[in-house]
């Protein structure tokens, strides 16, 4: 299941445009339960009956519930985690650390702009083995918006480059939730960005 396609030189018509608004409208439906009440409690026929669709309306666009939060977090997170880590890779390739703080700020704040969805992703890689294999290819996947970055270590070294990349999001994730949402870690945020980039600039810094 993918976003509505339509042929190439072919002009949408009304069809595809409702097809598309009703799409959004589930995806958002879906984000707004999730949000509220965590990926467990919700149901299919939840989704349905907030979007005013029917069940066989859903399956058309997802093939279920796990499809659907996936979709949520590739498709309707603003803005993209792919684009904040090709902010990283510019940041990188410029060599400032002064900017690094900076980007480690915009991430805390990509965190906070999606943080209600984030428990529910987080229950669904528990609840569902289904969904981690999105999960991992979603977080592996975001190196590939690196390209600068993954040049400079080398063919020899791109895995480890890569997972670099994954442990440094999987400490903002962490660092995140145990900061804002649980409340404990108490550090104002200009001090932890400053040691987070203690850790991390020269930890993506290739060797020479």
């Amino acid at each position: 299941m993918s976003e509505i396609d339509i042929e190439p030189g072919r002009r949408p018509t009304q069809r595809d445009e409702q097809k598309r608004l009703t799409r959004l409208r589930l995806l958002d439906c879906a984000r707004e339960l999730f949000a509220a009440n965590g990926y467990a409690a919700v149901k299919v026929d939840d989704i349905t009956s907030a979007a005013g669709c029917s069940r066989a309306t859903f399956y058309l666009h997802f093939t279920g519930k796990t499809d659907v939060l996936r979709r949520i977090g590739s498709e309707s997170m603003e803005p993209r985690a792919a684009s904040v880590y090709a902010d990283l890779d510019e940041v990188l390739e410029c060599g400032s650390r002064e900017e690094f703080v900076r980007w480690v700020e915009r991430a805390v704040d990509w965190f906070e702009r999606n943080r209600a969805i984030l428990p529910a992703w987080d229950e669904a890689l528990v609840l569902e083995p289904d969904f981690r294999e999105p999960a991992r290819d979603a977080i592996s996947a975001l190196p590939d918006a690196m390209p600068s970055y993954l040049t400079r270590w080398g063919t020899a070294r791109e895995q480890e480059a890569r997972l670099r990349i994954e442990l440094l999001v999987t400490q903002l994730e962490r660092f995140f939730t145990r900061w804002a949402v649980q409340g404990t870690i108490e550090i104002p945020r200009e001090q932890a960005a400053e040691v987070l980039t203690d850790i991390w600039f020269p930890a993506l810094s290739p060797p020479a």
